[in-house]
């Protein structure tokens, strides 16, 4: 059987994730896997149709597909995720149609399952047979216990690639009424104050429910209001992968293009910022993603600590909880405040005008008492995974990450916290004895919430 490896890494040849599939290429000699790679091999993807149209040919040919990719920022690499939209704006999705395929990614395992999320409701969407997923770390394949897991996946794979039965969808398709968004005249402005408020947006369509909503939004605001374009910006591409940023946060475009400049010296340095984008597939744009791929330049560390932050959506987003998972936990990760979400998807003019407002209205009160709410699982829990990888097998390359941590005491391991290690010690001792266990436990309420109640107020 003949399969087509979908190379989502930006390396090319040199991809961790591809080492992968030459593993199970060189398991199962009887199956041939041609690798394409469409994220290295973009830009030509995108300027010539000739060129995509081959690539079409030869996934039409195909048994089976592999989705091949590293995880990039909770997701794909912007480059697959372009490849993805140019399947929709050239009319190829019949192509893909009834193809059985698998997922395959390489990561720390930091939001790999929103990646996995995006590409299985990518195969519903294209009507595929997608069969099964595998999530690997970076390097699992030095361990027997993991390639032998890597080969069963493989061997499912191929003999369930044979069938026809169909499977369920995990993702309906997503329901996007026409409604076009007709914004009032009369706006009530927010007085901005000393807040610098930056808006970001890549609304590239001037009759869009975006661009109306994003133009509202700024009505909202009588102080200064600064505003980038990512349509307009000088980007010269996305992420490479190098890793060249990892010892002083300097990305390899530095002084090639604009980005980084207008990242440091805009984004790093605004109170306040409204992010404007529109539901493409199941995430947002091309453009959107090689935005947050080109912020790894700062590496794991938190850079918009302490920021407001407010977006405007036009689309579904109620139907789309991954991608609503994945503006969450990117916002705690940041240490930043996701004071809300407007979208058009309520099919109501004057309920969008008031959520605009509205959201003007608490960013300057969030602002003004610079509340950032307490990280709930999304964030905590990948702060622990980054701690633990950036002070063990990262710390090289990760210079800059390292030294960042230091500072910012995250390095917080429970072996540190002397006091709590000596209590637990004493304590697990005495439980020991069943008559002292019975005294503990019958104070154990109390003693719960003992050391909170001298904060409280007393009248």
């Amino acid at each position: 059987m003949k399969f087509i490896v979908l190379s989502g890494s930006p390396k090319g040849v040199k991809s961790v994730t591809l080492q992968y599939i030459r593993y199970i290429e060189n398991a199962f000699p009887q199956h041939e896997l041609k690798v394409i790679h469409v994220t290295q091999r973009i830009r030509r993807l995108e300027t010539d149709r000739s060129a995509f149209d081959a690539v079409m040919h030869e996934i039409g040919q195909a048994d089976g597909i592999f989705w091949a990719t590293p995880v990039y920022y909770l997701l794909v690499p912007a480059g697959y995720k372009r490849f993805i939209e140019l399947i929709a704006e050239n009319g190829a999705q019949a192509v893909f149609v009834g193809k059985p395929a698998a997922i395959l990614t390489t990561s720390v395992h930091f939001y790999d399952h929103t990646a996995h999320n995006y590409l299985h409701a990518i195969c519903d969407d294209l009507e595929m047979r997608c069969l099964g997923h595998f999530s690997a770390d970076m390097y699992d394949l030095l361990k027997a216990a993991e390639r032998k897991r890597l080969e069963a996946f493989a061997t499912l794979f191929f003999s369930e690639a044979t069938g026809d039965v169909p499977l369920p969808k995990r993702f309906v398709l997503l329901n996007r009424p026409e409604f076009r968004y007709r914004p009032g005249r009369r706006v009530k402005s927010v007085d901005s104050g000393r807040h610098k408020v930056l808006m970001v947006t890549d609304a590239i369509n001037p009759d869009s429910n975006l661009d109306r909503m994003y133009q509202h939004l700024r009505r909202c605001f009588n102080g200064c209001l600064g505003v980038i374009d990512l349509g307009a910006l000088d980007i010269k591409g996305g992420c490479l992968g190098c890793l060249q940023c990892a010892y002083d946060n300097t990305c390899i475009y530095a002084g090639k293009d604009a980005f980084n400049a207008a990242y440091r010296d805009r984004i790093m340095r605004a109170d306040i910022l409204i992010w404007a984008g529109e539901m493409t597939d199941r995430y947002l744009s091309s453009r959107w993603k090689q935005f947050f791929d080109r912020s790894f330049f700062m590496g794991h560390t938190p850079s918009l600590s302490g920021k407001q932050v407010g977006m405007i959506i036009s689309g579904p987003l109620g139907q789309n909880a991954n991608l609503r998972q994945i503006i969450e936990a990117y916002m705690e990760m940041q240490r930043a405040s996701l004071v809300g979400i407007v979208t058009d998807e309520t099919g109501d003019s004057a309920v969008i005008d008031a959520q605009l407002i509205a959201l003007a209205r608490r960013l300057i009160r969030h602002a003004d008492q610079q509340f950032v709410a307490p990280a709930t699982f999304l964030g905590r829990a990948g702060t622990i995974l980054f701690r633990d990888e950036i002070w063990g097998r990262l710390r090289f390359p990760f210079r800059a990450d390292y030294g960042h941590y230091r500072r910012l005491g995250l390095f917080d391991f429970p072996q540190h916290h002397w006091p709590s290690r000596l209590r637990n010690a004493l304590l697990l001792f005495l439980f020991r004895f069943p008559g002292l266990r019975r005294k503990i436990n019958q104070r154990m309420k109390d003693e719960m919430i003992k050391p909170l109640q001298k904060y409280l107020r007393t009248h």
